[in-house]
Parts: C-alpha cells; structure tokens; sequence
C-alpha cells in the first residue's frame, strides 16, 4: 500500500468513527516526531501495540480485501498466562462494504465483535478440525449477545447496530459490510498479531508500505523501524 493511501484512510476512518460518537485518544494524532520525542513516555502504547492499523493482508487490493483496526488498549501475554492483571484488549475497526476479512481463526484470543453502527456486519464461521485447522463440514456454537445460536459450516450470521457474536479461540470466521460500512468493536482477551492468527489461506497479516509521501501518524508495524 501507498502511505499516501494509508494517510487517507486515516482521515476518512477518524470522520466515520467520529459520526457515531466515537473519539480516539489524543495519541492518535501525533506526527511521527512527536512520537519519537516522546518515546520514553510512551512505552505501554509501543509495547502494546495500541494505535492505527491498516491492512491489504500483503495483496494489494484493500477495497476488496482488507481492514482497518485501531487499537485502544491491550493487556500482556505474561498477565494472562498467570492469570492476573491487564488480560484485555479492545479495538475499533471499520469494514467497508463488501471488503472481505479473510478467513481466519485465533489460538488464544476470545472475543466480543460489536456492530457499533453503520449497515450490516456479516460474519462466515466454520468449526474446527479436531487438530483446530480449518474443517469445510464443521459447524458450532457462539453466543450471540449472550444468547447460544447454532451454525452450520459457512452460515454466514448477519448482525444488526447494537448486536453482537462472541467468538472463542477454534472459531474459523470471515466477515465484511454488507450493504455499506460497518463501524465495529473488538473486546478481547490480550491481542496478539504477530502469534496468533492462523489464516485459511497463506497471507500475511500487515501491509507492505511504498513511501511515497511522509507519514500523517505511525502505523503499528511502523513502530519498529521507526522508534527504535
């Protein structure tokens, strides 16, 4: 992806969360040297991979596949595998219409997926295989706002602004806008994204950047390179 195209992603994705009430943390405004003169201070952001985050999954098609992620907060591995501490995460992610989120499960991480508002969020879940890869025949269970909703394999649930499915780790779901963009929220246990997603498909999980024009703000994956 072009970071002139990262940068007005952005700028449209900070209006569309905006419309429905939702602010980010002022952290998510500051320019690349702000965070660099900041860098001691900021750690918890850094080591947390808390902020923006674009993807095309290395294809290079975001309208068509593709996500974009803000990451609000998050627990640390170590917390959660003692059992204490920060042992959440929440993000907020828009899905475009049509623009797919491939198909994928998770390791570790439950989670809450909340239509916060715009049209319909539809999700296509599988079961698992008995070794937890992805099984075509598997269908299963997920609560749906509390309530047990069974699936057979590839039903694609549609969910409405307010409703919600809770995902548990095992869980293969795609999902996408369906008749237009979809503000969603993500309350998880600690997020990990450089562990434990396992796609259907071999893709990666971050965009290849072309630097053609300076950054408005850093993306996750920037943080390495760029605040080292």
């Amino acid at each position: 992806m072009k970071r002139s195209e990262i940068n007005a992603i952005m700028a449209e994705a900070d209006g569309f969360m905006r419309s429905f009430g939702f602010a980010l943390p002022p952290f998510a405004y500051w320019t690349p040297e702000e965070m660099r003169a900041r860098r001691r201070e900021i750690e918890g952001i850094v080591s947390g991979r808390m902020g923006w985050d674009i993807t095309d999954y290395g294809q290079g098609r975001f309208d068509e596949l593709g996500l974009f992620l803000f990451t609000l907060r998050n627990g640390r591995q170590a917390g959660l595998k003692r059992g204490g501490g920060m042992c959440y995460a929440e993000k907020l992610l828009i899905s475009r219409k049509d623009q797919l989120s491939p198909m994928h499960r998770h390791y570790l991480k439950a989670e809450d997926i909340i239509n916060r508002g715009g049209a319909t969020m539809a999700i296509e879940l599988y079961g698992s295989a008995p070794d937890g890869s992805f099984d075509e025949s598997a269908g299963g269970t997920v609560l749906c706002d509390g309530i047990a909703r069974r699936y057979g394999p590839g039903e694609v649930l549609l969910f409405q602004p307010g409703e919600s499915i809770t995902l548990m780790p095992g869980d293969w779901h795609a999902f996408w806008g369906e008749g237009g963009d979809v503000l969603i929220g993500e309350v998880s246990t600690v997020n990990d994204d450089e562990t434990d997603n396992w796609f259907r498909e071999p893709i990666g999980r971050f965009a290849e950047i072309e630097e053609d024009v300076p950054p408005d703000h850093l993306l996750v994956s920037d943080y390495a390179a760029w605040l080292a």
